[in-house]
């Protein structure tokens, strides 16, 4: 008689046998998606993950000539230059009070819009009312500074009013103080609106029988809002409250390029503009590569830090 001969696999050599199929039969199930995936994964890989390969020149002192290779090593040396420097403290005093300002103003805004939008029963008023608010994010930063520069000129429309009522004009575009109020309003007034669609699309998703519950129980509008809608899109607000402390460092740097002037550098100067003077005008590679690798590991450690706080205190987190 002959006897069968018992096989025994090895339970690493099955699971990864289990893995493969699986992946397998998800691509052909979803080969679809994953086409329309490759567009995505090459823009990253492209434009986000092959310039990290000239992050060296940071501990380099690059020349063009020499090329990434060729250029000698200097260690930390652009590091404790710009640690030591004069514009150290500035430029990240005035990063830092700019996203503070932001998170207290700009952040909050969407969400008390969509709020209020919410509570509104004429569709006809709150459409109109969305359309307006949502059309300032469509305005390049350009003409955004352009009309600013127009309203806030010392002969522009505000400054008219002011001398029509009595008062001096204020030249709101060259004196310091004024810089971060303008910035942060400008800021606000452009991304209100479309801020508050994706709280407005978290609002559609809460339950309704909750607020019929509520009405039920004699609850207002206030205590249905503070009781049933902010803790319905509060793991919405988390989420952009990481993302949002993530680019902390990251001020708009780009209507701080075009709005700011050699009299408002003492607030309006941050880490983006100074970047832009050292690399591009003044063509220190090498050193404007350092001060962005030092930019983008804050952002980098507040983004992990913020996201182990809020899964701490909640479900809410990132990863």
């Amino acid at each position: 008689m002959e006897l069968k001969q018992n096989r025994t696999f090895p339970a690493e050599a099955v699971r990864k046998s289990s893995f493969g199929t699986a992946v397998l039969r998800d691509l052909s199930r979803n080969k679809l998606i994953y086409v329309m995936l490759i567009p995505v994964v090459l823009y990253y890989a492209v434009f986000h993950y092959a310039p990290m390969y000239g992050v060296q020149i940071a501990f380099k002192n690059f020349s063009p000539g020499d090329g990434i290779w060729g250029s000698p090593w200097v260690g930390i040396e652009h590091f404790q230059e710009f640690f030591s420097s004069f514009y150290f403290g500035r430029i990240v005093k005035n990063t830092l009070l700019l996203s503070f300002y932001e998170v207290l103003f700009a952040f909050p805004a969407p969400i008390i819009l969509a709020l209020l939008l919410n509570e509104v029963r004429h569709s006809s008023f709150k459409r109109v009312v969305q359309s307006i608010t949502y059309m300032p994010h469509f305005i390049s930063v350009v003409v955004i500074v352009g009309m600013m520069v127009d309203f806030l000129s010392t002969d522009g429309f505000v400054n008219n009013i002011l001398e029509w009522a009595g008062m001096e004009a204020i030249p709101f575009l060259r004196e310091a103080s004024w810089f971060r109020t303008i910035f942060v309003g400008s800021e606000v007034w452009q991304s209100v609106g479309w801020g508050s669609i994706v709280y407005l699309a978290a609002m559609s998703n809460i339950d309704p029988s909750l607020y019929e519950a509520a009405r039920v129980d004699g609850a207002g509008r206030w205590k249905q809002t503070l009781n049933i809608t902010l803790p319905g899109i509060m793991p919405t607000v988390v989420i952009f409250f990481i993302l949002r402390m993530g680019s902390i460092m990251s001020v708009g740097t780009e209507k701080v390029l075009l709005m700011y002037n050699p009299s408002t550098y003492a607030t309006a100067d941050v880490i983006g503009t100074f970047i832009y003077r050292k690399g591009i005008l003044e063509a220190s590679f090498s050193y404007s590569a350092a001060v962005g690798l030092f930019n983008s590991i804050i952002n980098f450690t507040l983004l992990v830090l913020t996201n182990t706080v809020a899964k701490k205190l909640g479900d809410t987190k990132l990863w």
